[in-house]
């Protein structure tokens, strides 16, 4: 990883700041030179056209001696090109300019000709003028305005650009660092919840800005973790209660049977240990089903006749007492084959435990949702039960009664399946006995999204 992306978001951040005002100082530093420069000519350019015109006048009746300006840089040229006098530094030099403006007017240029002005960069103003003879040429010469125009104007640039970058950074880290601060102590908090501790939270920011918004969403990722959490506890403490369960039975009627092998009934004690083997294999393969559902995985999804599904497995399976079913026919779902048989047949073993002598199961088509109904002759269900019965190892005193080796997980099971299809199931009311509805919602029309 490069040193950049190591950085902390606070020095990245600083960085870009003090870069980006580096080019907007740079550009405007930039600006604001050339104008000084362009300026700084025209006001050489102005100076110079002043001065020629005052020898140009005096040029007109005689051309004077420049060697009694030794100050200037003047050269006078005849109608033929030719230097006529020069001021002392341009004496035996090429012309200055070569430019020809029309007689008429006057021409500026910035030349940095070596041979004229050796390492140095001159304004030169060619200026005509008449005499009896012909049109002469005055040209005259000032310092050139280098990049910088000069140490005035480069040093104040120089420090206004370090200050601006300096306080661009400075001011950002700062900023940056008190808009963090919240992170910070957030990222604090996060590091002291332990899994021994789930039920510490973040305190929420006082402004309803976007930390707040995250702060409130971190506590909630902690409820439903600390909820999971708790559920897995209490799935785990509930599994090894009701796993010693058989397992102390078996372990006592062997030991029973060997205080006196001789004389022990082994046929009665191996069928005995059969039922605590069966109830525990019974337990374990709900454990698993609940294992693989609470992680979400299900077998492939397919558009699934549930008309089908249900009268198959009504055929397939004989049942202690009377089933009565009413299936419309054309009901059709999207879902996995196995887990909505699971989900049928343990509503059904449920209800044969506790009806007196019949099932009645329908199947019912509404609009967008098929609705299955599992309803038996028994007890019912009291409404305040309804919920407590979805619940895992959760049995009713009737329901143990009746069944001592049920493991209390059918319904979860079922209730969980129906969930991951996108469905319900619930306990509803009913003039006799219990009633379990699914619903469950259809698939899509072929073509359709």
């Amino acid at each position: 990883m490069s040193r950049w992306h190591r950085c902390s978001i606070r020095g990245r951040l600083t960085v870009l700041a003090g870069i980006v005002m580096a080019i907007l100082c740079t550009a405007v530093a930039i600006f604001a030179m050339v104008m000084v420069r362009q300026a700084a000519i025209e006001h050489g350019s102005d100076q110079l056209f002043a001065r020629a015109v005052t020898m140009g006048g005096q040029a007109r009746l005689k051309v004077p001696d420049l060697r009694k300006h030794p100050d200037q840089t003047i050269q006078i040229l005849d109608p033929d090109g030719v230097v006529a006098t020069a001021t002392p530094d341009m004496a035996g030099r090429p012309r200055m300019s070569n430019v020809r403006p029309d007689v008429d007017a006057f021409a500026v240029t910035h030349t940095c000709d070596g041979q004229v002005f050796p390492g140095r960069c001159r304004i030169v103003l060619v200026y005509p003028f008449h005499r009896h003879d012909g049109v002469w040429k005055l040209l005259m010469a000032a310092p050139g305005v280098p990049w910088y125009v000069g140490p005035q104007l480069l040093i104040p640039v120089v420090v206004g650009w370090v200050l601006l970058v300096g306080v661009a950074a400075a001011g950002t880290h700062r900023i940056v660092g008190k808009a963090l601060e919240p992170v910070y102590d957030i990222s604090g908090n996060l590091a002291r919840i332990t899994a021994d501790d789930l039920g510490h939270r973040v305190p929420a920011p006082r402004y309803r800005d976007e930390l707040r918004g995250l702060v409130e969403t971190v506590n909630r990722t902690l409820d439903r973790t600390q909820s999971a959490v708790q559920q897995q506890l209490d799935f785990a403490s509930d599994a090894s209660h009701d796993l010693r369960s058989p397992l102390t039975a078996m372990r006592t009627q062997i030991e029973e049977a060997l205080m006196d092998p001789r004389h022990a009934d082994w046929l009665r004690t191996a069928n005995a240990l059969l039922d605590s083997v069966e109830r525990m294999q019974s337990l374990i393969g709900d454990l698993l089903q609940l294992a693989r559902l609470d992680t979400g995985v299900t077998g492939n999804r397919e558009a699934i006749s549930l008309t089908e599904l249900v009268r198959h497995e009504l055929d397939r399976q004989p049942r202690k007492v009377t089933v009565d079913h009413h299936l419309a026919s054309g009901v059709t779902v999207d879902g996995d084959r196995i887990g909505l048989t699971r989900l049928l047949n343990n509503l059904l073993d449920n209800a044969e435990r506790h009806a007196a002598s019949a099932i009645t199961v329908t199947l019912e088509l509404h609009p967008g949702t098929a609705v299955l109904q599992v309803c038996d002759d028994g007890e019912g269900i009291a409404p305040e039960q309804r919920e407590a019965i979805f619940k895992r190892f959760a049995r009713l005193e009737a329901s143990r009664a009746r069944d001592p080796g049920g493991t209390g997980l059918g319904l979860p099971i079922a209730r969980q399946i129906a969930q991951l299809h996108g469905g319900t199931l619930t306990a509803e009311d009913s003039p006799h006995g219990a009633r379990f509805v699914v619903r469950l919602p259809l698939a899509p029309a072929p073509g359709t999204l």
